[in-house]
C-alpha cells in the first residue's frame, strides 16, 4: 500500500481542540485558512473521551472535530487515541500498567503507561481502534490512520516474563539451543526449565542500569522481545482497522534514531513510514539529515512523512531555545530534500495546561495571527502551495549506502569492554557527517538490504554480523565497490557470542587484517594518527579505542604515533576482487574521518554538488517522471555565494539559473532547482 494520495505536500499537524472550548475551533479554522493548513492529525490522545467506561463509547467530541475539519476541506490523519490509556482502565485492571526496571508496579499516570503484554490492554486498545475505524472509514477527509503515538518504554512484569518465555520458545525451540546461544555455562547459568528464565532487570542480571549486564545474550533478546511486543500492539490495532478500512494507509510516528525499538523489524508492517523530528539542541544539521535518511530507508527508499516537528520551541528539555527566524522553514525543506512527502507540526494550537503548555505552536494561547511564528508558518504554507506536487513520490539516487543496525547498537552498548564511552549513534553520526559534508546522497539501510546497486557501503561499528552479510559485503568489493568498516566491527554473531576466529571475524578476508589486541583510554587521551595517501599527508587525533592491527594483505594508510604500538596501522586499505575493503581501527576525530571518507569517495569519482561550503547542504530527488530536483540549503545565519552546480529553475522563486552562475543564498535560505533535462 502506498502513501496517502494528495495533490501537494500535506501541511499542518497535530490538532487537539478537545483541550479548548468548542467555540475556539471556529477561529482556529479561520487561521488555518490563512496559513494554508490543509492536513490535521486529530484524536491522538482522546481514548478517555471516546470511551469513558469499559462498556460506553461517546463520539461527541471526536465527531465534532472530524466534522468541522471535513466541512472546512481539510484532510485528516485520524488517530486511534491509544498512546495513553484512561484512568478507569487502570483502576478496573491494575495489571495493565507497566512494571519498571527496578521491579516497581506503576500506578496510573503519564503516557507510555501500558504493559504491551497485557491481554486486557491488547483487547481494549484493538477494540477502540476498531470502533473508530467502523465509524469513520470511508469518510472523504480521512486519508490515513495513526495508531498509538511514539511507541516506547519497557515492562518487566510477570506477564512480560511469560511472554518473553513464549517468545524464546518460538525462537530457539529447545533449551539446549538457548543455553548455547546465551553461553549459560558461564557463571552456572544453565537453564533446565523455561520457567527458570527471568527478564533481565535490576533484580536479576543488571547492575547500575540497563546497559550494565552480566549476560548480554539475555539482555539482547529481551530488547528484541520488547520491540516485538509493542509491534504486536500496533498490529492488533491495524488488524482491527482493516476490518472496516481495507484501503486507507496505516502508520505510527517513529522517533528517528530511537534505541529501544528496532524500526527495521517494524517497517514491513507500516503502510508508510512517518516520524517526529526533534533534533537535540546541540546537534548540527547532519543529525536530522541522518534521521531523515534512516526513515526513508525503512521502506526501501520510498518517501516518508514528517508527522511532527516544533514550529518554534520545545518544552521537554532542561533548556528550550526558540528557533531563529528562518530555521523552521529551513528544517522543513531539509526534510523534503531527504524524502519527506509531508510537513506536519506539533502542535497547531498551544496546549492550555499540563506538561506541554509551553511547547511552541502555530497558534499561541491568545489565538493571534500576527506573531512571527504564525507569519513564518503561513509563508511556508503559501510556498508549499506554489511548489505543489513537484516532489511527491520522488526518490533519492544514492550511490552510497550506510548500514544502520539496532542489534549492533544494542550489543555494542551492553558489552563489558572495551569501552563504555563508545556510543553507537555517535560513531554512525561521525561517518554520516563526513558523507553529508562531502555533499553526497546517502541511503541509510538495514544490514539485510540489497547492496548490489551501491558503489560504496559504509558500515560504522558493525559490531554484529548476521546471516550472509559478510558474503554480500565481499560481493560489493568483488565487483569493484568499496566497503568501509570501523573499529569494534565483526566481533559477535547473532547471539552476541564472539566469533572463534581472528578479529574482525568474517570481515577479516575482506579487510585483509588481523587484530590481536585492543587498547582503551579515557576521552581526554589522544593518540595522533598520521594519514597518507597519494602524496597527501594529514594528522588526526584518535580517542577511546585503539585496535592493534596485524596486516595480512592490507596496505597502511594511517599509523599510530604514540604508545608501544606507534607505527602500527590505524587505517588500512585492502584490494579485494576489483574493489577494496577499508578499515579504521580507532576513534578518529571528525577531520580524520572526513579524510578517510573522501579517499573512499574519490576512488569511485563520487563528489558532492557544492564543494568547500560545509554550511551548504545539497540533496537530489528524482521525480517519477525523471525530473531531477536539486535542493540547496544554507545552514548558516550568514549569506553565502557559490557557483550554481546545475542549470535549472528555482521552484521557490521562479528564477532561472545557468550552471556556473553566481548563486546567492541568504542566511537559512533554500533553493530547489528543477534541473534542465
Amino acid at each position: 500500500m502506498s502513501l496517502p494520495a494528495t495533490p501537494k505536500i500535506p501541511f499542518g499537524g497535530d490538532y487537539n481542540p478537545e483541550q479548548w472550548p468548542p467555540e475556539v475551533g471556529k477561529d482556529d479554522h479561520r487561521l488555518f485558512d490563512a496559513a494554508r493548513i490543509d492536513t490535521l492529525t486529530v484524536g491522538v490522545f482522546t481514548w478517555a473521551l471516546t470511551q469513558p467506561a469499559e462498556d460506553v463509547y461517546d463520539f461527541t467530541t471526536l465527531e465534532r472535530i472530524v466534522a468541522e475539519a471535513g466541512e472546512r476541506g481539510r484532510r485528516i490523519v485520524l488517530a486511534t487515541g491509544t498512546g495513553a490509556h484512561p484512568a478507569w482502565l487502570a483502576r478496573a485492571h491494575p495489571e495493565v500498567t507497566r512494571t519498571d526496571f527496578e521491579g516497581r508496579r506503576h500506578r496510573y499516570g503519564q503516557r507510555h503507561n501500558s504493559c504491551p503484554s497485557s491481554p486486557v490492554f491488547r483487547r481494549l486498545s484493538a477494540e477502540v481502534a476498531g470502533r473508530i475505524a467502523e465509524r469513520y472509514a470511508g469518510r472523504p477527509p480521512v486519508i490515513a490512520w495513526h495508531v498509538g503515538n511514539e511507541y516506547g518504554g519497557a515492562c518487566y512484569c510477570e506477564r512480560c516474563a511469560a511472554g518473553f518465555r513464549a517468545w524464546l520458545r518460538a525462537r530457539y525451540r529447545t533449551l539446549d539451543a538457548l543455553n548455547s546461544a546465551w553461553c549459560t555455562a558461564f557463571w552456572s547459568h544453565t537453564f533446565y526449565d523455561w520457567e527458570e528464565i527471568e527478564p533481565p532487570s535490576a533484580l536479576t542480571e543488571h547492575w547500575r542500569g540497563p546497559d550494565h549486564t552480566a549476560f548480554q545474550g539475555i539482555t539482547l533478546d529481551y530488547l528484541r522481545f520488547m520491540s516485538d511486543a509493542m509491534l504486536a500492539n500496533f498490529r492488533d490495532e491495524k488488524a482491527a482497522i482493516r476490518r472496516y478500512s481495507p484501503d486507507t494507509p496505516v502508520t505510527t510516528n517513529f522517533m528517528g534514531m530511537y534505541r529501544p525499538i528496532d524500526y527495521h523489524r517494524w517497517a514491513p508492517h507500516l503502510d508508510f513510514a512517518s516520524w517526529d523530528n526533534y533534533p537535540p539542541e546541540d546537534a548540527g544539521p547532519a543529525w536530522a539529515a541522518l534521521s531523515h535518511d534512516l526513515m526513508r530507508g525503512l521502506k526501501d527508499g520510498r518517501p516518508f512523512w514528517v508527522m511532527e516537528q516544533a514550529p518554534t520551541t520545545t518544552a521537554c528539555r532542561d533548556v528550550n531555545p526558540v528557533k531563529r527566524p528562518g530555521v523552521m522553514r529551513l528544517w522543513s525543506w531539509q526534510a523534503v530534500a531527504h524524502g519527506a512527502d509531508a510537513v506536519l507540526y506539533f502542535q497547531m494550537r498551544a496546549s492550555r495546561g499540563a506538561s506541554e503548555k509551553y511547547f511552541g505552536a502555530v497558534i499561541n494561547h491568545a489565538g493571534r495571527d500576527d506573531t512571527r511564528v504564525f507569519r513564518e508558518v503561513a509563508a511556508l504554507g503559501e510556498e508549499l502551495e506554489r511548489f505543489g506536487g513537484a516532489a511527491l513520490g520522488a526518490r533519492t539516487p544514492a550511490r552510497v549506502a550506510l548500514l544502520f543496525d539496532w542489534d549492533s547498537w544494542w550489543t555494542l552498548e551492553i558489552s563489558d569492554g572495551p569501552s563504555r564511552l563508545v556510543r553507537y549513534q555517535q560513531v554512525v553520526l561521525t561517518y554520516y557527517r563526513a558523507l553529508w559534508e562531502a555533499g553526497v546522497d546517502v541511503d541509510v539501510v538495514a544490514v539485510t538490504a540489497d547492496l548490489s546497486g551501491y558503489d560504496v557501503v559504509v558500515a560504522p561499528a558493525l559490531h554484529m554480523l548476521k546471516g550472509d552479510l559478510p558474503q554480500r559485503l565481499e560481493d560489493v568489493a568483488r565487483r569493484g565497490g568499496s566497503v568501509l568498516a570501523t573499529y569494534l566491527s565483526g566481533r559477535v554473531d547473532e547471539s552476541d557470542n564472539a566469533f572463534l576466529m581472528d578479529v574482525p571475524g568474517p570481515l577479516g578476508p575482506l579487510m585483509g587484517i588481523r587484530i590481536d589486541e585492543w587498547d582503551a583510554r579515557g576521552a581526554d587521551e589522544v593518540n595522533p594518527v598520521r594519514l597518507e595517501a597519494g602524496g597527501e599527508v594529514r594528522e588526526a587525533g584518535a580517542r577511546l579505542v585503539f585496535e592493534l592491527v596485524v596486516p595480512q594483505s592490507a596496505e597502511t594508510l594511517g599509523a599510530y604515533g604514540a604508545d608501544f604500538y606507534a607505527g602500527t596501522p590505524a587505517v588500512t586499505r585492502n584490494a579485494f576482487g576489483a574493489g577494496h575493503g577499508w578499515y579504521v581501527a580507532t576513534g578518529l576525530d571528525q577531520a580524520g574521518v572526513d579524510w578517510v571518507v573522501r579517499q573512499v569517495l574519490a576512488a569511485h569519482g563520487i563528489s558532492g554538488r557544492v564543494p568547500e561550503l560545509p554550511c551548504v547542504e545539497s540533496a537530489v530527488r528524482v521525480a517519477p517522471d525523471g525530473t531531477r530536483l536539486l535542493f540547496l540549503l544554507n545552514h548558516s545565519r550568514d549569506a553565502v555565494e557559490f557557483a550554481a552546480p546545475a542549470a535549472g529553475v528555482d521552484l521557490l522563486t521562479g528564477a532561472r539559473t545557468e550552471q556556473g552562475d553566481p548563486l546567492v543564498l541568504a542566511g537559512y535560505d533554500v533553493a530547489v532547482l528543477r534541473e534542465d533535462g
